[in-house]
């Protein structure tokens, strides 16, 4: 999950892509989230509804920057009763980012897995 800009900081508060700023540009997102699961999750019955885990869990994990946390939400989605329906409503949208229905999406494709951040190493190290 991204840092926010630390208090001073020149980047703090500045517009990102489309005029927002960072704050406003998470609120948005967590609305949108919140709006698409809803969406999911209306045609279920409400006991079944509060087991599925985006709906429990930290929102901001489907889309989370460490490959770690996004091999956590996959593995939360495997047992999620709307969890087809969340992977054919990504891939219908084609979702920019995040984890839908288990899957990762990174620029609306599917990948197997994200890779950590930086250059990769040169050669493996010994363990």
């Amino acid at each position: 999950v991204p840092t926010p800009p630390a208090a001073g900081d020149p980047a703090a508060g500045r517009p990102l892509e489309g005029g927002l700023t960072r704050e406003a540009s998470e609120e948005v997102l967590t609305v949108q989230l919140t709006a698409l699961f809803d969406a999911l999750v209306e045609d279920v019955d409400e006991p079944v509804a509060a087991g599925v885990p985006c709906r429990v869990n930290d929102a901001e994990l489907w889309f989370a920057e460490s490959p770690a946390d996004v091999e956590l939400a996959k593995s939360l989605c495997r047992p999620c009763p709307v969890r087809q329906a969340c992977l054919a409503g990504a891939l219908e949208r084609r979702e920019p980012w995040g984890v839908w229905g288990g899957e990762l999406f990174i620029a609306g494709v599917v990948v197997a897995r994200k890779r950590p951040r930086g250059r990769p190493r040169k050669c493996e190290v010994a363990a």
